[in-house]
Parts: C-alpha cells; structure tokens; sequence
C-alpha cells in the first residue's frame, strides 16, 4: 500500500474538503493500493473525510484506498503493516492517536 501524505488544507472543513476533492483526488496515484495520511484535525473534519475516503473506496475497486489521521511515523508504519494484511479492507477513515488502546478488561470487570 502506497502511503500519500496529505497536507496544507485549510482548516475549514468546507474548504478542505474542496481542495481535496479539486487538487489532491486528481494527483493520486493510478496503480496499486493507497493510503491517504491525513495530519490530525478537529472533529468537524472527519465527515468529509470518511466520506470521501468511502467515495474513493468505491471508485478504485479492485483496487484499494484507506485513511489514517496521524503526524506520528511509527503509527503510520503500523498501519501500513496492518493494512498489508486486511485485504478485504477499503474505504475506511481511521483516526490514530499515540495513546493507545489501553488495557483490556475481562468480561464482568
């Protein structure tokens, strides 16, 4: 999976979302499997984004399109780690954050 970074949207959500879809969805790449980097945004920006990445999902089948939201590089090699493995995965807007997903509680905690 080929990760893209992306980067220098504004911070209007409204106005984001039409940069993407003008600038960045024509400039992607037309061959293998892509992940869209997103830097992490406040919440009004990930309706557009699950959106368009679904959008997207469709649109390049067979082939395959997620997203992360991540400026830490290790999440992003974890995620394309993972990715490598979940075939059947597209058109998913994933959120990542450095905290991780804490301890698991046994059933009836």
């Amino acid at each position: 999976m080929q990760p893209v970074r992306i980067a220098g949207l504004p911070d209007d959500p409204l106005a984001a979302a039409a940069r993407f879809h003008a600038e960045l969805v024509p400039a992607l790449p037309t061959e293998g499997d892509v992940l869209l980097v997103f830097a992490p945004a406040e919440h009004p920006h990930r309706g557009w984004r699950e959106a368009a990445v679904g959008a997207l999902g469709r649109a390049f089948a067979p082939r395959r399109i997620n997203a992360i939201a991540s400026d830490n590089p290790d999440a992003v090699d974890s995620a394309l780690a993972y990715l490598a493995t979940a075939q059947g995965l597209t058109g998913q807007y994933l959120p990542l954050d450095d905290a991780g997903a804490g301890a698991v509680l046994p059933s009836g905690a």
